[in-house]
């Protein structure tokens, strides 16, 4: 292709600007070789003439068609120069707001300076195990790219992240550290990932600092290495430091800061913690005040500095260890501050000895402050001979503190480093690493001095590294594509670096002139001119003889030599490090010893910009080993890094300031060219170009570019023989592309040549189909106007013919009329006559008939008359007679009721009457004896007691009176007035104070009754209240039924959402304890794979397997649920209000205790009852006299024992009232301290009522007694009666008895006394638990006395009202307690009370059935005398649904049908039988009455079925059989249950086989969460098949064909990223898959509802996968990804409605993905456009809607991209919306399952168990 094709008229082009930096233009004619210029229309239209060198014959740069522009990758554009790379990241930056680009394998990362939603957790885990090129540019595609690269290829990586200061550096490696910590978490709990992030803090809090460039500028550079395991979690980390600028701890420029804990440190120094640092604000400081403005717009030093402290903390460095830091800190302030003052003579100086600095700075240091203040001002010098002391001046003076200040802080920077690499070191062995470089990238300013030739000889080594990298990764392409290449010329800058650090290179001659004794810049200049004048890498400037310039690989750089000797030597004088040694603070000492390495592993660099970590005294002359020079140690460490970076593969970034102002989003050209050309991307554009940069994959570039191949060419089936073809007609010179063996690669603008090719096809084409549509549209024109023309006459004759026949109609219908007007006049005539002779008839036919029927009713009311009459004077006759004799039966009635009264009158006075009305009052009178004589034995005890104190006092009373009259003999006469005085004035004082009291307790009394009037009065209130409220609702509901109806639905949906939420947080829980359990049993294999103990062992025990494994409470584990539900609380709801409730919490879980001992007391008896029941059914002979005798005391002894325990009750609620009385004790007892101890006497009351209650439980215990003994002997007489009745009946009983019924009766007689025996050892244990739960009892009641007395003492100390409203608040939580008790109660007994019946219903029936068995037994042994051993009627027997199994035999039950049982085994069989087997055991379990074979089984199920889930863990169909049996046993839990509301639907078979002993209402719990874990587990595996395919089938393969024009992005994906072989799915593959796990789940009979549900869930991880996708991808965003979409939706909604699973909500979940959709399709240009979208896509986020619009990429030439201004424009419409800014879906979403009750139409006889299953040992019943 010649110059002249590619500089023909209309072809656009590149221009320099000065402005712009590159601008582009159009020619306006062709150019012909020879030209001098160019005709060029730039973009404003002005015409410009472009001259053309004629010797160079250099011609502009062609620019890129529209489609390439806005490129993931530099390296796809057709033409690849400078102003293609500016011109493509300016676009993406600017109108799609992209700010990362690939050129090749480097990130360039443009600084936004502004939050963007693109680094939350679920856009990390979108591109987790992406592979790099598939999404969209991001700095987690290089991250993912270095982790997989390391899993895979077991080699190191590193990330290089470089860039001048302000463009991002420090905050792009910390999104990379972030990424690893998400997907590479620690597999341990050390959580040491967040370690990692917490050192960013620290390191940000003592080595960044706002600079003019940044506000958060870093002035060092570090490398963070991350350690893996083998199975790559994060395991430590480790961090290298370089190049701290320790000369802004002393200086800093205009506004500029200090780092940034000098400021946080004064920001907190008002903290009392800090009160001895002796701190004020920042701008009282010459350290940190030089810059001017001491703070920062945004930022607050007080909360980064408590952000500082915790990460601190985080990582383990201790408080003391804190304090020290600080104190280090702040003591270089102080230092800073130290007041210096010059002597006359000028050369000389000294420090205040009350300078108070100064005094802060030994203080803080714990050095002595004379020292101190001599060696600042002094210092030593030593010769071979002698030492001298010289004084130094000002300069001299204010240098050598600022180097101290310099050198302490390099120390404490390098001791926290040390200290986060010893919290992030870890013991475990390290696998591999990944590094991340954070460093500065190359700098030139005005004035360049040492720091910025340390830094640019940084980045020299970098870019050379960069460069061999690249190369290598070229030529490593061109080889494996097996294509003849030739050597690629790249600049090499070795040159430079041997310039830099060969021998007697620029450092090695700096450290030369470094130990000569005068050594000066100027020297050392003057050496290099002199040295390397002739290089061509080094220049010397014109205008000075104290710089000179270096040719860096970026730009020349002119260094100024004054200042390098300076700060390479970093002189800190010996004797004031020696103080610091000589410090008493420990860590202050530690930091200058010296025995650290002299070559440190993070060497730092000096003055300005740079320093070392570790600075060395100075050392005497006459010691041969000198200290190392900045230089010397800097060029160690960048081998060290270089070293590293070399044995790892490297990823590099490079960000990009796109402006200085920090403007966000404002593209600055200038500095991004100058800065692109620093970092090496168009060095790595120049390599790229120099061979084949655009790469095409056979099937894609056959698919792009088939348009240009001719039809007999199409029809060939070898794709590379056809573009072997059109290439080589297409393209002449053979040079300008490659086959390799999967690409074709292509000469720099090849690809821009084929476009332009296709699009003038295309344009060919598109004139061609206008034309033909043009002409066709005529045609349609004219014969839409000749048939207009037709219509036309067609209708004007219709209207002339209806014209016509219209008024012959009228013609007609004017006779019509007359004759029927004619016809109705003589009509009305002669109806008019009729009428009226009608009339007349009518009147005289009724007046004859009214006459007859007058005299008729006459004669009828006479004959009533009579009738009435007649029957008076009967009754009255009647009621006469019948008066008589009821007066004479009422007088013989009373005879004989007086009779009667009287011989009652004398029974009464019969003593057998008396004493059966004093049944039962025996006891009570023996009680009420035995209180009395207690009592009696008190009141003697008292009694002695008073004696005692009676004489006591009467004896003191004695002594005082004659001490009284001795001491007034002794006082005379005078002091007996004095001392009547002081007794009457202490009367008086008594009196005072008893009126004070009854004062006191009149206004308690009168507070208290109008407390109580005050709560009566609310009570009353508050009924008026809810008399008013139930009026005002009774009107409501009259007056707006169909208000209240909306209000109700409303409720519903809002309770139905919050029992969604709810149901949600719940499974979400069930899910993370799976989780964790998982985690746990990990843990565990980990634990036992470590130790690798020989004699470990399983613990076989069912019970702890539960506990462990299941982790839900059991029928005996209801506290331990009660325990974790109030930690759950206390979690929750905080710890205030869980302490609040914590006392009902206890209550409630020692009723729970209580009704649980109940329960069994209950149940035990139940099952004595039964036994007695089963042996009265078999004794045939009726009962005699004795046992009913002992039936009848049983019966009294169990009515004494229940009147008994009323009279328990009653005492318990005599101990809450007395209870109450000490609250109001306590009140009154404060309000007059005076009175008696009340308290006392209500403590002897509490003593009585547990004496009352202990002589109680002595009477119950000897009434149970008596009850055991009577059973024990009425079961002898039982079992002596048949002995006695066979002897009687028995004719040959005198005969010799035979040995076998001898052994057959000892039998019997051994199997009655272990009958006894147990029976003894029951009663033994039911007495132990009963003494036991009163023991519990009593323990309770005294520590409700303990709290009570606590509460008194402390309501002692509160005030008269505080006590008041304490004992209301008292009252009201007793009350509380007291309603919950007692709603509990009688719950429990409601609940008892239907179980009792239900147990009596049953009961009934068995005793029934015993009967007619027993019936039906005599009769047969009546008719067959048949051996007892014989049991023919078993076999007749039908069966009732219950399979018995031995209790050894459990395990091997489990094992076959539920541990080792396929699915497949069952195929054709009943689905879920396992579940029916399980049902029927427990059935037959619950028949017999076997708690713990009911506890064992469905223990042991449990566990089993969760070792096979775990076992199989990615296997979809056994994961659907157990959720589908595990549903099942829960629906028979449930439909079998006893309850009526699950028995609706059961037939009356079915209600046959209802559990009738057990409430396995936990149970079903504890199934529903395992089920909520296989579903889960279901949709987890379902996900991960899914998957894979979801994006390749929705996204990239093309459902129909042709529709896609593949457009041209020449990307090149890393070969390190591919995988070898075709992952490429259609939608097919997943309609199959789908219509498998359909088919399993039904197959398996899994409830139709759930199904739905698993298909809802897996249809919304595919839209939220193919949404995400299309939102981090541009490439696949384009009209037709659209279509495609579209038509693919619409395959998965057929294949919904062909399995009747519409009603799932599937299709909801994909209304985002189907907006998307049209989004992709709709038109994008007018405001009305944009209202249309705003108005469609209701179900995508205002971020996911201008994203999308963003990433919208034509196809060809003849779309139009979306302007930024229509962008804007649905913007400003979507302000309203409030629908947050998260980006994409969260595909890990899993919403609430529930399972509704579905009952089974099968009954358990029906069910038939096949062989297979090996279940012989199960017997059916």
């Amino acid at each position: 292709m010649s110059v002249g094709e590619l500089y023909s008229q209309c072809t656009r082009v590149w221009i320099p600007d000065p402005d712009e930096v590159w601008r582009s233009a159009e020619l306006t004619k062709d150019y012909k070789e020879g030209d001098r210029s160019l005709q060029l229309r730039l973009e404003d239209d002005t015409i410009r003439e472009y001259p053309i060198d004629v010797q160079s014959n250099q011609l502009p740069f062609l620019r890129n068609p529209d489609i390439l522009v806005g490129e993931n990758d530099l390296t796809a554009l057709s033409y690849l120069h400078e102003p293609a790379v500016l011109h493509n990241l300016k676009v993406r930056f600017l109108e799609s707001n992209h700010i990362y680009t690939y050129c090749g394998i480097v990130l360039v990362a443009i600084n936004p300076y502004e939050q963007l939603p693109i680094y939350g957790q679920d856009v990390i885990y979108a591109y987790s195990g992406q592979n790099m090129g598939d999404m969209d540019p991001h700095i987690f595609a290089v991250a993912e790219e270095a982790y997989k690269q390391m899993a895979r290829d077991e080699k190191n990586q590193s990330i290089i992240v470089s860039g001048e200061s302000g463009a991002g550096k420090t905050v792009s490696a910390k999104y990379a550290m972030r990424y690893f910590a998400t997907v590479g978490g620690s597999a341990s709990d050390t959580n040491i990932e967040e370690k990692v992030l917490a050192s960013s803090p620290i390191m940000e809090a003592i080595g960044n600092a706002k600079t003019t460039r940044n506000d958060n500028s870093s002035r060092f550079g570090k490398y963070i290495q991350i350690g893996f395991d083998r199975r790559y979690h994060i395991i430590g980390a480790n961090m290298r430091t370089y190049l701290l600028e320790k000369s802004r701890v002393v200086f800093q420029a205009d506004d500029e800061r200090n780092y940034h804990i000098f400021y946080q440190l004064c920001a907190a120094a008002s903290l009392p913690e800090f009160k001895e640092l002796a701190l004020t604000c920042a701008e009282d400081f010459f350290y940190t005040s030089q810059g001017g403005d001491t703070s920062i717009e945004g930022v607050d030093d007080a909360e980064d500095f408590e952000k500082t402290r915790q990460a601190f903390a985080l990582l383990g460095v201790r408080e003391s260890h804190q304090i020290s830091i600080f104190k280090i800190i702040a003591s270089i302030l102080h230092l800073g501050n130290v007041e210096i003052q010059a002597e006359r003579d000028g050369d000389s100086c000294s420090v205040s000895p009350q300078d108070e600095h100064l005094s802060n700075f030994c203080r803080l240091l714990g050095v002595e402050h004379s020292q101190m203040e001599h060696w600042l001002c002094r210092r030593k010098l030593v010769t071979a001979s002698e030492t001298y002391v010289k004084t130094m001046s000002l300069q001299q003076v204010v240098n050598a503190r600022n180097a101290l200040a310099k050198h302490i802080y390099a120390q404490l920077f390098g001791w926290i480093v040390e200290q986060v690499n010893k919290a992030l070191h870890t013991a475990l062995k390290q696998h591999s690493f990944i590094g991340v470089l954070d460093i500065y990238g190359f700098e030139t300013f005005e004035v360049n001095s040492f720091e910025q030739f340390c830094i640019n000889y940084a980045n020299e080594k970098l870019q050379q590294q960069f460069n061999s990298h690249v190369f290598k990764l070229e030529q490593e392409e061109y080889m494996k594509e097996q294509i003849p290449w030739t050597l690629i010329d790249f600049y090499d800058n070795q040159p430079c670096i041997d310039l830099i650090e060969a021998k007697l290179g620029i450092l090695d001659l700096l450290d030369e002139e470094c130990k000569v004794p005068k050594g000066t810049d100027q020297n050392w200049a003057q050496k290099l001119y002199d040295r390397h004048s002739g290089s061509q890498h080094f220049q010397k400037p014109r205008m000075s003889n104290t710089a000179f310039i270096v040719v860096h690989f970026a730009d020349k750089v002119e260094y100024l030599s004054d200042g390098f000797l300076e700060k390479n030597r970093d002189t800190v004088y010996e004797e004031q490090i020696n103080i610091l040694k000589a410090s008493k603070f420990p860590l202050v000492a530690d930091l200058f010893h010296d025995d650290k390495d002299p070559v440190p592993a993070s060497a730092k660099g000096s003055s300005s910009k740079i320093n070392v970590r570790s600075a060395r005294p100075q050392l005497k002359a006459s010691n041969k080993e000198h200290k190392k020079t900045v230089g010397h140690q800097f060029r160690t460490s960048l081998h060290l890094l270089m070293e590293t970076l070399n044995a790892t593969t490297p990823h590099y970034v490079r960000c990009i300031k796109p402006n200085d102002e920090k403007l966000p989003f404002h593209f600055d050209p200038k500095r991004a060219v100058q800065q692109l050309r620093a970092c090496g991307v168009l060095e790595t554009i120049r390599i790229s170009a120099a061979g084949y940069p655009s790469r095409w994959a056979y099937h894609d570039f056959f698919n792009r570019y088939r348009v240009l191949i001719k039809k007999r060419e199409l029809a060939s089936a070898d794709k590379k023989a056809v573009c072997r073809s059109v290439l080589e007609s297409l393209i002449k010179d053979p040079d300008k592309f490659q086959f390799g063996r999967t690409k074709i690669f292509f000469r720099a603008g090849q690809v821009a040549y084929l476009e332009k090719l296709r699009a003038d096809k295309f344009r060919a084409a598109t004139i061609m189909i206008q034309k033909t549509v043009r002409g066709w549209l005529q045609r349609v024109k004219y014969r839409r106007l000749k048939g207009a023309a037709l219509t036309l006459q067609r209708y004007c004759r219709g209207h002339l013919a209806r014209r016509l026949a219209e008024h012959l109609r009228r013609t007609q219908a004017a006779v019509v009329l007359q004759k029927q007007c004619r016809m109705q006049r003589a009509r009305r005539a002669y109806r008019r006559l009729r009428g009226a002779a009608i009339v007349i008839q009518a009147f005289v036919r009724g007046m004859f008939v009214r006459r007859t029927y007058h005299q008729v009713l006459r004669e009828h009311k006479a004959t009533i008359l009579q009738k009435h009459t007649r029957g008076w004077m009967a009754r009255r006759h009647f009621q006469r007679l019948r008066g008589a004799a009821i007066v004479i039966q009422c007088a013989f009635r009373r005879l004989k009721a007086k009779q009667e009264l009287k011989a009652l009158k004398i029974e009464a006075r019969s003593a057998e009457h008396l004493k059966r009305l004093n049944v039962g009052m025996e006891n009570k009178v023996v009680q009420l004896q035995r209180r009395i004589d207690d009592q009696n034995k008190e009141f003697k005890t008292l009694s002695e007691q008073l004696s005692t104190v009676t004489s006591t006092h009467a004896m003191e009373v004695e002594k005082l009176k004659k001490e009284l009259a001795h001491y007034q003999q002794s006082r005379g006469g005078d002091s007996s007035p004095r001392l009547q005085e002081e007794v009457e004035s202490l009367r008086t004082e008594l009196q005072k104070a008893n009126s004070e009291r009854k004062i006191l307790e009149d206004t308690h009394t009168r507070e208290k009754d109008e407390l109580r009037k005050r709560v009566a009065d609310l009570e009353q209130e508050n009924a008026l209240l809810k008399d008013e409220k139930e009026q005002l609702n009774r009107q409501i509901l009259c007056q707006s039924q169909d208000e209240f109806a909306q209000n109700s639905v409303k409720e519903n949906l809002l309770m139905k959402k919050e029992l969604e939420e709810e149901r949600s947080r719940y499974q979400n829980l069930v899910k993370e304890y799976s989780r964790l359990e998982q985690r746990y049993d990990n843990l565990r294999d980990e634990m036992t794979i470590l130790k690798q103990t020989p004699g470990h062992r399983r613990n076989p025990s069912n019970q702890s397997s539960l506990e462990s494994d299941s982790n839900y409470p059991s029928i005996s584990t209801s506290e331990v649920g009660d325990t974790e539900d109030a930690l759950q609380q206390v979690e929750e709801i905080g710890l205030e209000k869980a302490a609040m409730d914590m006392t009902v919490f206890l209550k409630l879980q020692k009723r729970v205790r209580e009704l649980e001992q109940e329960r069994r007391k209950l149940q035990g008896q139940l099952e004595k009852r039964e036994q007695q029941d089963s042996k009265t059914a078999q004794v045939e002979q009726p009962k005699n006299d004795v046992d009913l005798d002992q039936d009848a005391d049983l019966a009294y002894n169990t009515l004494k024992r229940q009147e008994l325990e009323s009279e328990n009750k009653k005492l318990k609620n005599d101990l809450n009232e007395l209870r109450k009385a000490v609250a109001d004790q306590a009140t009154q007892n404060n309000s007059a301290p005076g009175s008696p101890d009340g308290y006392s006497l209500l403590l002897n009351q509490l003593k009585l009522a547990h004496e009352e209650l202990e002589v109680r439980k002595e009477e119950v215990l000897i009434l149970r007694t008596q009850i055991v003994s009577a059973d024990q002997r009425r079961l002898a007489g039982k079992s002596t009666e048949p002995n006695i009745n066979a002897r009687t009946s028995w004719p040959n009983s005198e005969k010799h008895v035979d040995q076998e019924d001898a052994i057959e009766a000892y039998h019997g007689v051994c199997q009655t006394n272990r009958l006894l025996e147990a029976q003894l050892q029951a009663q033994s244990r039911t007495h132990e638990e009963e003494a036991e739960a009163l023991r519990a009892q009593v323990e309770a009641l005294q520590e409700e006395l303990d709290r009570q007395q606590q509460t008194f003492s402390q309501t002692l100390l509160l005030s008269p009202e505080a006590q008041v409203e304490f004992a209301v608040q008292q009252e009201m939580s007793r009350l509380t307690n007291e309603n919950l008790d007692l709603k509990e109660l009688v719950e429990k007994l409601e609940k008892n009370e239907k179980k009792l019946k239900k147990q009596l219903k049953i009961h009934m029936k068995k005793v029934q059935d015993l009967e007619a068995i027993q019936t039906l037994a005599q009769s047969e042994k009546r008719r067959h005398e048949l051996n007892r051993q014989v049991t023919v009627q078993r076999k007749e027997k039908d069966f009732q649904g219950m399979l018995e199994y031995h209790k050894e035999d459990e395990a091997l039950l489990i094992r076959n049908l539920v541990t080792e049982l396929k699915p497949q085994a069952l195929v054709g069989t009943v689905p879920c039988l396992p579940a029916y087997i399980l049902y029927m055991c427990i059935r037959h379990a619950d028949h017999v009455n076997d708690d713990l074979k009911v506890h064992s089984l469905l223990t042991s199920t449990i566990n089993g079925i969760k070792k096979v889930l775990k076992k199989h863990n990615d296997d979809f169909e056994m994961t659907s059989f157990w959720l589908s049996n595990t549903c099942r046993l829960l629906h028979c839990l449930k439909q079998y249950s006893g309850d009526e509301g699950f028995m609706t639907q059961n037939s009356a078979k079915q209600n046959e086989h209802c559990l009738k002993n057990f409430d396995l209402t936990e149970y079903r719990q504890v199934l529903s969460d395992l089920s909520i874990q296989i579903y889960q587990q279901l949709i987890k595996i379902a996900e991960g098949v899914l998957q894979p395919m979801i994006v390749s089938a929705m996204l990239e393969n093309e459902s129909i064909q042709g529709l896609s024009g593949m457009k041209p992005t020449g990307y090149r994906k890393r070969s390190s990223s591919m995988v070898d072989g075709d992952n490429s799915y259609c939608l097919e593959a997943i309609i199959r898959q789908m219509n498998s796990f359909h088919t399993t789940m039904c197959d398996q009979g899994l409830d139709p509802e759930i199904v739905l549900q698993v298909f809802k869930q897996l249809f919304y991880m595919i839209t939220a996968v193919t949404l995400n996708n299309l939102l981090l991808r541009k490439d696949v965003c384009s009209w037709s990804t659209g279509m495609q979409l579209r038509y693919n939706i619409s395959q998965l909604e057929e294949w919904l409605r062909g399995r009747n699973l519409h009603q799932s909500g599937a299709v909801r979940t994909m209304e985002p993905l189907i907006q998307a959709a049209q989004l992709l399709q709709l038109k994008k240009k007018t405001p009305e456009d944009a209202e249309a979208i705003c108005s469609l896509c209701t179900a995508l986020s205002t971020q996911q809607i201008v994203k999308i619009l963003n990433l919208y990429t034509p196809l060809n030439e003849f779309e139009e991209r979306v302007t930024v201004g229509f962008i804007r424009t649905i913007q400003a419409q979507l302000q309203e919306r409030n629908d947050g800014q998260q980006l994409l879906l969260d595909y890990k979403h899993t919403f609430p399952v529930l399972f509704p009750f579905n009952p089974s139409s099968l009954t358990m006889d029906s069910i038939h168990i096949p062989a297979c299953l090996n279940l012989e040992f199960l017997s059916e019943v």
